[in-house]
């Protein structure tokens, strides 16, 4: 396959993913969010590994950045998970 075929194919594979990972989120009832956020956690988690060996091979100055970005926004999404999942475990918590 010649690149150009390979870059459309890849295009039209991430475009649907967007496309079902926003109808799957949108049909999940509000009571299931903050349990699906902290499932997330884990997922995120092996984001963050995979972002490290990206920007520690250093194949090239891009990955290096795009390695770096990727640790970053995942890692804001790991952050985010465990705020809201200490959030809903504090609303279970006796009060004093």
């Amino acid at each position: 396959m010649d690149p150009i075929s390979v870059l459309v194919l890849l295009l039209t594979i991430f475009v649907l993913a967007i496309f079902v990972g926003f109808e799957i989120i949108t049909k999940v009832p509000p009571t299931l969010h903050t349990p699906l956020m902290s499932g997330s956690n884990a997922i995120s988690g092996i984001a963050v590994i995979g972002a490290i060996l990206s920007a520690g091979l250093q194949h090239s100055a891009l990955t290096a950045w795009l390695g770096f970005g990727a640790i970053v926004f995942a890692m804001i999404n790991v952050m985010g998970g465990f705020v809201v999942t200490d959030r809903m475990l504090s609303m279970f918590k006796k009060k004093d």
